[in-house]
């Protein structure tokens, strides 16, 4: 075998790994499974004369995969930034909407007779209903619990109570 293949492969099994192990192992037991047949002396010198490199040439890898790593986390964060900004658009968007709802939806109870607003009312979620009754004047809200049972009354009433507490009660 040629000296520039032995040297090549000695290279590649130093780059693979053989540098490494000559950080723990001795060099006599790395001569005994030398596969290019070079004395110990001969391989002590040579990684001597590559451990500068090999060691330039790990932190360059080394280097290499912290760039990969900070453009892989850049461009997620672009990602989550693009969607944040999606979402904060459609949020606003909602929030738009809801806002021509509640609007349109409050005089449609006010301009309901009392009894078909009451019964109306306690087919939706109590929720919905407290708020729709918040919204209203405080006298078409009054005629429509006058006439809804007394149960659905008393929990829509505590629920508008718990809603104008200025403080959480938890």
């Amino acid at each position: 075998m040629s000296c520039s293949i032995r040297l090549k492969k000695l290279t590649a099994a130093v780059f693979a790994g053989l540098v490494f192990a000559t950080q723990t192992a001795p060099v006599h037991a790395l001569a005994a499974d030398n596969p290019s047949g070079m004395k110990p002396d001969e391989v002590e010198r040579f990684c001597a004369n590559i451990a500068d490199a090999a060691r330039d040439r790990r932190y360059a890898l080394q280097a290499m995969e912290l760039e990969k790593l900070k453009t892989e986390v850049d461009e997620r964060v672009a990602a989550l930034e693009q969607k944040r900004a999606d979402y904060e658009a459609w949020l606003k968007r909602r929030n738009i909407f809801l806002a021509q709802a509640e609007s349109g939806i409050v005089e449609i109870y006010s301009s309901m007779r009392p009894d078909a607003a009451a019964e109306r009312l306690a087919e939706v979620r109590v929720e919905l209903a407290a708020a729709i009754l918040m919204k209203l004047e405080p006298r078409t809200a009054g005629i429509i619990l006058n006439e809804m049972n007394s149960k659905s009354a008393a929990t829509l009433t505590t629920i508008i109570a718990s809603a104008a507490r200025p403080e959480d009660p938890s």
